[in-house]
């Protein structure tokens, strides 16, 4: 590769670098600073993923210019930002409704809640259908 097409490279391999950490760090204040478990859910899954996308990109764009070596490629950079997608959103969903079931949210917060109704109707089904044999 040409000299120049290394440096242009390596620029945006640092300017991926500086803005995947800056939104990690970012995440990283969230958790700190806000005040229930979904905003922490929110802020601890959403600049997170992207922060490390961005650093896994970076990372990319550095090991292009280098020769192979065969210790880890880019397989193995992509494989560790997939399941990071993946797995990432589904644990703050679960951990998400563990809080909200356990009630370590708090409801003041919370301007539209959908769950509530849905947990109401199965509940009210659940006792509904437990009557049902008991009475007959």
């Amino acid at each position: 590769m040409s000299d120049q097409l290394v440096t242009v490279l390596d620029w945006a391999a640092i300017l991926c670098l500086l803005a995947g950490s800056l939104l990690s760090f970012v995440a990283a204040v969230g958790l700190m600073r806000f005040p229930d478990l979904l905003s922490r859910m929110h802020t601890a899954a959403k600049p997170q993923i992207l922060g490390m996308l961005l650093v896994l990109v970076g990372i990319g764009l550095r090991m292009l210019p280098v020769e192979e070596t065969g210790v880890f490629d880019f397989g193995t950079l992509i494989l560790v930002g997939l399941f990071q997608v993946v797995t990432v959103p589904v644990a703050g969903h679960i951990a998400a409704r563990v809080g909200y079931r356990t009630g370590r949210i708090r409801r003041d917060l919370v301007v539209t809640d959908e769950l509530a109704e849905r947990l109401d109707s199965k509940r009210l089904a659940n006792e509904g259908s437990e009557a049902g044999p008991a009475q007959g």
